[in-house]
């Protein structure tokens, strides 16, 4: 009898441990594979976001290049802060920059007035808020990927007695370009293009050609000293009419077609 009983005994026992290990063994399976499931997603999750980044870098990396050159005829578009697009005909579209030296020129659109004749200087809000509304007409000086200057251009105007509209450098090369002489402050508004007030303070936009004469006497270049012993008018450069003009300077000159033919600093 008691020889039955503890076989009894001992075989529940095993039956119960058995239970248990299956029991123990199904827990462990089944948190194993819960971890190993998340596991798997969590590393799944990590290689998409670590390709989007790879990504990203990768493109930032090919536009931090820094692009330079003339986009001419553009339409600049604002992107976000500092950020814009020019999309010239026949071109892809070019991502730039802006900085706090980028000088921006307007005539209507991002500031200034439609019918002058001088392009007014902007500043980068204006620049900004203009391109929110709708994309500007405007060529682009592009430096390592940031814009030197941006020159909004105008609208096609209309010669008097004439039907066709011309832009002010259509008429130039036409030959319906200001002629005359002035005299009065030279500014300079961009690369290759100045003013020059008359007596009134109205301000005259000229441009510069290869043959441009430019004589100093002491404030573009030269002496002030005309007289015997000095050295009387110089020959400038271009890039000294330049600095000169950035700062201002008083002068006579004589334009053709809209195009100087002389410039003399006043001595």
């Amino acid at each position: 009898m008691n020889r039955h009983l503890r076989k009894a005994v001992v075989a529940t026992a095993a039956i119960t441990a058995g239970l248990l290990m299956t029991a123990c063994q199904n827990g462990t399976d089944d948190s194993s594979s819960g971890r190993s499931g998340t596991g798997k997603s969590g590393t799944g999750a990590t290689a998409v976001a670590e390709k989007a980044s790879d990504s990203k870098n990768s493109k930032n990396s090919k536009n931090s290049e820094g692009v330079s050159g003339s986009f001419e005829n553009g339409e600049v578009t604002y992107l976000a802060p500092g950020k814009y697009i020019v999309s010239v005909p026949g071109k892809d579209a070019q991502q730039f920059l802006v900085a706090d030296d980028t000088e921006v020129y307007g005539v209507g659109t991002i500031c200034g007035e439609a019918g002058s004749k001088v392009d007014a200087p902007c500043t980068l809000d204006q620049l900004e808020a203009a391109a929110k509304k709708d994309a500007v007409s405007a060529d682009v000086e592009m430096k390592n990927g940031i814009a030197t200057l941006v020159t909004e251009r105008r609208a096609a105007q209309q010669d008097a007695g004439s039907d066709s509209g011309k832009t002010v450098v259509e008429g130039i090369d036409e030959g319906k370009g200001v002629n005359g002489t002035w005299f009065g402050n030279v500014s300079y508004l961009a690369p290759g293009k100045y003013t020059v007030s008359d007596m009134k303070g109205t301000e005259q936009q000229f441009l510069l050609a290869e043959d441009t004469k430019i004589w100093g006497y002491g404030d573009i270049c030269g002496d002030t000293n005309t007289g015997e012993g000095g050295q009387g008018g110089t020959e400038c450069t271009e890039a000294e009419l330049e600095t000169a003009a950035k700062k201002g300077f008083t002068a006579e000159v004589v334009i053709g077609n809209g195009i100087a033919t002389t410039i003399r600093d006043d001595h």
